[in-house]
């Protein structure tokens, strides 16, 4: 072979590597796929979507990830689809990256709306699912970033390693204690209104105590130096309950001999007791007409003059007809029992003109005690001093 042939075949096969090399980056590059490129347009990736990360429909590989371009406003995501897969979707669905497993890398998943409209096509953006669930799922991956940075992996795995072994054929004690945790949970919740009432009055309680704590503070202070004054005379007290405890064991020795007199004498007593309970209404008005009989006797008696004696001005007169069987007979007619009648007051009434029946039946009654019976002209001469009037004797 001549040396134009030689240079000629070490071209060619220059070309042929060069060809290959090409073919190479190519393939990898996805340059001979006829997979259909749409754009996702996501508020932010982070580092764990990367270049060939899968694209899924309910776990099920639809295509890849070809591309990831920073933007102003987040990041937009180019998803080569399979084209024989591709009419599946309808023009108006969603995305979000999920991760796959704990510490692993994202991928895409595509939901599927409730209510499909018409069919995805080559070049259509799609937007990233922003549903309550889907923020409410990304929010949380948001806040287990950290903690999974924070936790070391071999460390959680000794840990999960401890939790499998403690659980290790303990699977039927666990389901019961699950089964009696529910059943006493069953037990309980019937009683949560009563709870939730026994609450609210301890609250209700508490607010009434809020508002008495002044009250109960002054209470206190107060008291501290009651117990202060006790402290203080604590011998004085101690001598107290001495003289007591000795005094309360001789009463106690006395009722004990005695307690055969004293049940008898109290016996003994009942019916006077009795009598001057019934008459306990007259006591008043009686102990008051002797409290003003008193200044009035010792005036008529001349005390305190130099004339002492009884100074009576007396007029015998006879207010009445004379005495007529029927008419002028006693009656025994009152009711109502033992009574005051009022200052000085009879039980007809008041006590009437002078010398009359309710005059003479109170100096009768007022007399009996220390004079007995006394005739009924005896009103004649107590009557007008109990008046205030002054007797002459004539």
């Amino acid at each position: 072979m001549n040396r134009a042939a030689t240079q000629l075949a070490g071209v060619a096969f220059l070309g042929v590597l060069a060809l290959l090399g090409y073919l190479a980056v190519a393939i990898y590059d996805k340059d001979f796929d006829d997979s259909v490129l749409v754009t996702l347009e996501a508020d932010r990736v982070g580092s764990q979507l990367a270049p060939t990360a899968e694209v899924k429909v309910k776990g099920v590989p639809f295509g890849e990830v070809r591309a990831v371009r920073s933007t102003p406003s987040g990041a937009e995501i180019d998803l080569a689809l399979d084209p024989a897969k591709i009419g599946q979707l309808p023009g108006n669905v969603s995305a979000r990256l999920l991760p796959k497993t704990v510490f692993g890398e994202r991928y895409v998943n595509l939901v599927l709306p409730a209510r499909p409209v018409g069919a995805l096509r080559a070049g259509d953006v799609i937007t990233q699912d922003r549903s309550a669930n889907a923020i409410e799922l990304e929010r949380v991956l948001g806040d287990l970033l950290p903690l999974l940075r924070a936790v070391q992996p071999e460390k959680l795995n000794s840990s999960l390693g401890a939790i499998s072994l403690a659980l290790d054929n303990r699977g039927k004690p666990l389901g019961d204690s699950i089964v009696q945790l529910q059943d006493l949970l069953a037990k309980l919740n019937p009683l949560l209104p009563q709870f939730k009432a026994d609450i609210t009055g301890l609250a209700d309680a508490a607010d009434v105590y809020t508002g008495a704590a002044p009250d109960i503070l002054q209470a206190l202070s107060d008291l501290s130096t009651t117990a202060k004054t006790i402290v203080d005379t604590r011998g004085d007290l101690g001598s107290l309950y001495s003289s007591v405890t000795g005094a309360a064991g001789n009463l106690n020795d006395f009722l004990r001999k005695n307690a055969d007199n004293l049940i008898g004498v109290s016996a003994a007593s009942r019916p006077s007791l009795e009598l001057l309970s019934r008459y306990s209404p007259e006591f008043p008005c009686l102990f008051d007409a002797v409290n003003r009989l008193k200044p009035l006797m010792e005036k008529a008696l001349g005390k305190g003059t130099n004339e002492p004696g009884l100074h009576v001005t007396l007029t015998v007169q006879d207010p009445r007809d004379k005495y007529v069987p029927g008419r002028d007979s006693p009656r025994y007619d009152a009711t109502g029992g033992p009574k005051c009648y009022g200052g000085g007051a009879a039980p007809g009434g008041d006590l009437g003109p002078a010398n009359s029946p309710g005059e003479r039946q109170l100096v009768a009654e007022i007399l009996r005690p220390s004079l007995g019976e006394v005739p009924d002209w005896s009103s004649v001469l107590i009557g007008p001093a109990l008046r205030g009037t002054e007797v002459t004797v004539r």
